[in-house]
Formats: C-alpha cells, structure tokens, sequence
C-alpha cells in the first residue's frame, strides 16, 4: 500500500513540474506568433546551390 501512495505523490510532483513548464513558456512568450507557422508551408523553400566538383586534369 505504501509503494500505490509514494506513486501518487511522484505523479503529483511530475505534474506539477509539467504545469510550472506550460505556465513559464506562456509567460515567456513560446505561443504568441500563432499566425507564422500556418502559412510556412506556403513558401518554398530556398533551393539548394548545386556544389562544384573539380574535373580530373589528363
């Protein structure tokens, strides 16, 4: 019985860890361009250079 309550607490600390990281990201800005990753996929992408290979001297 005492191993289901030190589970009960480890589960209540690791939530409470969980909750403390959303609300810090929150406070710190991480969900406040809502508008930019939706329209991200729109854009191409930058082609990449094709890279120069040296010919073999004769």
């Amino acid at each position: 019985m005492s191993v289901l309550i030190i589970l009960i607490l480890v589960s209540l600390v690791v939530a409470l860890f969980f909750l403390a990281a959303f609300f810090w990201s929150v406070k710190s800005g991480q969900y406040e361009d809502d508008y930019t990753p939706s329209i991200r996929m729109l854009f191409d992408d930058k082609k990449p250079t094709p890279k120069k290979t040296k010919e073999p001297k004769l």
